[in-house]
C-alpha cells in the first residue's frame, strides 16, 4: 500500500498528464496564440478544488483521499508556474493588452470559479 507521498507522487502524475491532454487539446481546438489551455486547467481545477475541499475535507476528513486529490491530481493539474510563464511569454511579444486579460482572467475567474465549487458542492452535500 503507498504511503501519503506516494499517493501525492501518484496523483501528481495523474494530474499533470490530464493538464497537457487539457492544453494540447485547447491548442489544437483554440489555436496556440493565447495560453488558453492553461486558463482552462486553472479555473476548472479551482472549480474542483472547491467541489473536493467540502466532499473531501468537510464529510470525508482525514481520508487519504485528501492528499491524493487535493494536493497531488489538482496540485499536478493546475500550475502557476506554466501561468506565469504563459504571461510572460504575452509580454516579452509585446502583447500588454492579452497579458493583462491572461492574468487577471485567470486569476479572477479562478478565485469565482472556486467560491462556485464550494457553494456547489455545499448546496448538494451540506
Amino acid at each position: 500500500m503507498l504511503n501519503t507521498f506516494g499517493l501525492v507522487a501518484l496523483g501528481g502524475a495523474i494530474g499533470a498528464m490530464l493538464r497537457y491532454g487539457v492544453v494540447l487539446s485547447s491548442m489544437r481546438i483554440l489555436g496556440s496564440g493565447f495560453p488558453m489551455g492553461t486558463m482552462i486547467v486553472n479555473v476548472a481545477g479551482s472549480f474542483i478544488m472547491g467541489i473536493m475541499a467540502i466532499l473531501l475535507m468537510e464529510r470525508m476528513q482525514g481520508s487519504v483521499l485528501v492528499p491524493f486529490v487535493m494536493v497531488g491530481i489538482l496540485g499536478g493539474f493546475t500550475t502557476f508556474s506554466s501561468f506565469s510563464l504563459d504571461a510572460m511569454i504575452l509580454l516579452e511579444k509585446g502583447r500588454m493588452a492579452a497579458a493583462a486579460g491572461y492574468v487577471f482572467g485567470s486569476v479572477g475567474l479562478s478565485i469565482i470559479a472556486l467560491f462556485a465549487g464550494f457553494f456547489f458542492a455545499r448546496s448538494i452535500w451540506v
